[in-house]
């Protein structure tokens, strides 16, 4: 019986001390940046000072740890609506963490319609929409008269509202907060290139021959990477339907409203608040073809678009970032709905 206790003893101590040690006070960033892969994070570790590191219980093993100073953490989720939205409910429900009164930014880069933007543009998402919770009928297998793929969930044709819901399918971020960025990196200067600049030339819309900006508009998610112009246009008709024409889609990315939803699990449980969520995404690729090119070759193009596009999610959300903490004052109270 002796030995028996004593070897329950040693398991004990074995398993405390395989235990994470929780910090003795939750530690309060006033900014979370959320980064969905290595490249995006690289240059916020590359350029700021963050010497701390806080271990997290559940996160990826690769990226188990936040980089933090006294203001500021990064992390990296990994990439599509699994791992993003793991990452975030372990960070949102972490005893390790104060995010009562942080400000969330998701930042990483997307696709974009090239009717809305270029390569290397900033957007700051005034919604989210998925584009994956939906039904779908292959067009080779579907009515003749059917004008997309896409039925809303519930609904018999295309363009019918849908009959149910799984409740995840649109956020609408909170506005204030989305103008307050816009103002704060509406002048950041872009990071631009030649290959990004000669590619965009190939297109005719007037958005896409421009120079990279700092916009407004929607984004969409979907754990599927489509491309294309004929897709490109049913999801954009899906989100416009699901907010009766409020969102204008632009960007196209793989994460958002999964890390959305397990961040809205955490608010609903009063350890962050939604309204101090935003969401930036820049453009590396054009989501469908230029005219005259083809779909597979668009997919498969190297547009120059990655390097300005990981650099300017980083010098715009930095600059949100400082605004942020450099004018706590008035962020520390919330910037509420109107």
């Amino acid at each position: 019986m002796m030995l028996k206790t004593l070897k329950r003893g040693v398991a004990l101590m074995a398993a405390i001390a395989a235990t994470p040690t929780l910090a003795a006070e939750a530690f309060a960033p006033k900014v979370l940046v959320m980064a969905m892969f290595e490249a995006e994070a690289a240059p916020w570790l590359k350029n700021i000072d963050l010497p701390e590191k806080i271990v997290v219980p559940g996160l990826p093993k690769d990226f188990n740890a936040l980089s933090c100073n006294a203001d500021l953490c990064v992390m990296t989720t990994t990439m599509g609506y699994a791992n993003a939205a793991s990452s975030a409910m372990a960070v949102g429900f972490s005893d390790q963490l104060d995010l009562s009164q942080t400000y969330v930014l998701i930042a990483g880069i997307a696709g974009v319609d090239p009717a809305n933007g270029t390569l290397g543009s900033a957007a700051w998402a005034d919604h989210v929409v998925d584009a994956g919770l939906v039904h779908r009928i292959d067009s080779r297998d579907a009515p003749v008269d059917w004008t997309s793929q896409i039925v809303e969930l519930g609904a018999k044709t295309p363009g019918e509202k849908p009959g149910w819901a799984a409740g995840t399918e649109v956020f609408t971020l909170n506005p204030a907060l989305v103008a307050a960025a816009y103002e704060a990196t509406k002048a950041v200067e872009l990071a631009d290139g030649d290959e990004a600049a000669a590619y965009r030339a190939t297109y005719t819309q007037d958005a896409a021959k421009a120079a990279p900006q700092v916009m407004i508009c929607a984004s969409v998610s979907a754990d599927t990477y489509w491309h294309g112009a004929t897709i490109a246009q049913e999801v954009a008709d899906h989100a416009g339907l699901l907010t009766d024409g409020a969102a204008d889609y632009c960007m196209s990315q793989m994460e958002d409203n999964a890390t959305l939803t397990a961040l809205s699990r955490a608010a609903e449980a009063g350890r962050l608040d939604m309204d101090r969520v935003a969401v930036l995404r820049t453009a590396s690729n054009f989501d469908r073809a230029a005219e005259g090119q083809e779909t597979a070759a668009s997919l498969a193009a190297k547009s120059g678009g990655f390097g300005p596009a990981t650099e300017n999610a980083y010098r715009v959300g930095r600059a949100f970032a400082e605004t942020v903490i450099t004018d706590w004052d008035r962020f520390s109270k919330g910037l509420p709905r109107e």
